[in-house]
């Protein structure tokens, strides 16, 4: 996924402090700038949560070095969330459509295109 003059987001690996320990990753911007914890090597064991766990840690890199939410919903302009939907990750957002409801799916986790400014 990119981001307007930000470029696309990546995976960082720091050697880890411990020696014969794996190196610490993160989910960054592509100037190598990240926030939060790190992920869990066991987290790949799992690719359906390793990818939840990944888009988490994009939302929270975004959200606190660029002060905006993301990624944003093209209909509503409101921060969508992750859910699982029929053992898909997708992006959800909880804006009300006209014919009513609660909420929406946009695209599956892994789908977006390039964020768009609104």
């Amino acid at each position: 996924m990119t981001l307007p003059e930000q470029g696309p987001l990546q995976l960082l690996a720091q050697p880890s402090y411990e020696a014969g320990e794996p190196e610490y990753v993160y989910v960054a911007l592509a100037n190598g700038e990240w926030h939060g914890s790190h992920l869990y090597p066991k987290t790949a064991e799992d690719s359906a949560h390793a990818l939840a766990i990944v888009a988490d840690a994009a939302q929270e890199t975004v959200a606190e070095r660029l002060w905006q939410a993301w990624p944003l919903c093209a209909e509503h302009d409101l921060g969508m969330h992750t859910r699982d939907v029929e053992g898909l990750l997708s992006w959800w957002c909880a804006g009300r459509r006209s014919e009513g409801g609660p909420g929406h799916i946009c695209t599956a986790v892994g789908a977006l295109g390039t964020f768009a400014a609104p």
